[in-house]
């Protein structure tokens, strides 16, 4: 029986304001447990949570980035569950009325194609705390910091149809909050994570399958294997006349492999209701105006922008804008070197190639961007050829020194000179006679043999195009 995989997800964004969500308390990572939670993120008796407004802003703004409806009315209910880490016994969350409608996404694919996602919902909450259970043996710690740090929770209707469609999704989502400011995407620190709805159903039916959901995972990779991994235990079972059932699963990275956690509670199981501490949050045209009027340049409009101004590909200016910082280090390099073309085709190839095998981000390179886009004037003004250029970017690598300071030490300038070519050409024919013969005579494939020759005995320092052009003259005898 051929299967059809059903994939949504729910990610949560963690926004990035300086306090929390209903206090004042301070959001920044890494400070000792327990030193960041107030008495209102514990619900001690006689304390009232009071809104953050810039949550509010960030949470409009991602629902004007995704094409959703803002709701001029929304409302905070109480979620019902016992926790370790949720002190309160319960969590401040939306539900029948959250503040962002539907929206869509547009993602792109491997083949190049352009695929639809659609939102549900966006809704703000709280953060529950972390539990802690690698320090503590035998039993489980509990940090309170992170209660009550404000989550944007971006629900995907079931639209992805594999783990690779659901990993272009997230990564979309992952750009735009970056590029909003709304979040600093950090997956190690949890700030940006994701539950995958997981289920299987035979091919052309329409009826969903029963879902797993998988919690918390935080990395790209790991979406990737962990919902690979569930697609292919739930075949399995159905195969065997078993029955999935619905539950919240855990993946192990280690072991590659999910298992069951708890079964998957309903909405009514949560009891959600009204928080009666918190008033209807109201949102007029205006409010959502002025963020509209000072929305950054997005990604799908900086991509445009690319393939026009730059005149670049799709292709191209899709990587080059996959992240903030790539667009913004990328249009440094031009700035500096005034080559579009020759500056996307450099950090597609050299520099993201060398981040990739030392597992760099953009922001971390050795090589900045004023020094790429002097290699690449090099390049254009033919002090150098594409080949030396790239000796050089790996002096640069190795922090040897500046552009121009390698090229004078090592020796590495161009030769441009016509005679000079001219004269290790006539030296090259008359060593080589036999395949001057057999090239004359029609085996026009030796002429590679010719440059290949003229380049090792200058050390790769010719002018390419210049050798080319003398030595089919010479060659034409």
């Amino acid at each position: 029986m051929e299967w059809e995989t059903v994939i949504g997800l729910e990610i949560h964004a963690q926004l990035a304001t300086k306090s929390k969500i209903f206090s004042g308390a301070s959001t920044t990572f890494g400070a000792e447990p327990n030193t960041q939670a107030c008495a209102i993120d514990l619900a001690m008796p006689g304390v009232l949570p009071v809104l953050n407004k810039e949550a509010v802003s960030m949470a409009v703004k991602f629902g004007l980035g995704a094409n959703a409806a803002i709701a001029s009315r929304s409302v905070f209910a109480r979620k019902n569950y016992f926790y370790p880490d949720l002190p309160k016994g319960y969590q401040i969350s939306q539900y029948e009325l959250p503040i962002v409608g539907h929206g869509y996404l547009d993602i792109q694919l491997e083949d190049g194609s352009v695929k639809r996602i659609h939102i549900t919902r966006a809704h703000l909450e709280e953060d529950a705390g972390k539990s802690l259970h690698e320090d503590f043996q035998g039993m489980t710690g509990v940090d309170l910091n992170r209660a009550g740090t404000p989550l944007l929770e971006i629900v995907s209707e079931p639209d992805m149809r594999s783990a690779k469609e659901a990993v272009a999704y997230l990564k979309t989502v992952h750009t735009l909050v970056k590029y909003l400011g709304i979040c600093d995407g950090n997956m190690q620190e949890g700030s940006f994570r994701c539950d995958a709805n997981v289920s299987v159903r035979p091919k052309g039916e329409t009826k969903f399958g029963t879902r797993a959901e998988l919690k918390n995972i935080n990395s790209f990779r790991f979406v990737e294997r962990a919902i690979n991994y569930e697609v292919e235990r739930q075949i399995a079972l159905l195969e065997s006349g078993g029955t999935v059932i619905q539950e919240t699963r855990l993946y192990d990275p280690n072991k590659n492999e999910t298992r069951s956690m708890r079964s998957k509670e309903e909405a009514n199981d949560y009891r959600y209701f009204p928080d009666p501490d918190l008033l209807p949050l109201v949102i007029d045209e205006a409010f959502i105006n002025n963020i509209k009027a000072n929305l950054p340049e997005l990604p799908e409009q900086k991509r445009q922008r690319f393939i026009d101004q730059y005149e670049l590909s799709t292709y191209d200016a899709s990587v080059l804008v996959s992240s903030k910082e790539m667009a913004n280090f990328y249009e440094e390099v031009v700035r500096a070197a005034n080559q579009p073309k020759l500056a996307a085709n450099w950090i597609g190839s050299e520099l993201l190639g060398a981040l990739n095998k030392d597992d760099l981000d953009i922001t971390e390179s050795p090589v900045s961007a004023v020094q790429l886009g002097k290699l690449i004037s090099r390049i254009a003004d033919n002090t150098i050829s594409g080949k030396i250029a790239k000796t050089i970017f790996e002096a640069l690598w190795n922090q040897e020194g500046d552009v121009d300071d390698i090229i004078e030490k090592r020796g590495l300038k161009q030769v441009s000179d016509t005679g000079a070519i001219e004269k290790l050409i006539d030296e090259i024919i008359a060593a080589n006679p036999g395949q001057v013969a057999e090239y004359r005579s029609g085996k026009d494939k030796l002429f590679g043999y010719f440059v290949g020759q003229a380049m090792k005995a200058s050390g790769g320092k010719l002018n390419p195009s210049q050798l080319n052009e003398l030595l089919k003259k010479k060659l034409a005898g």
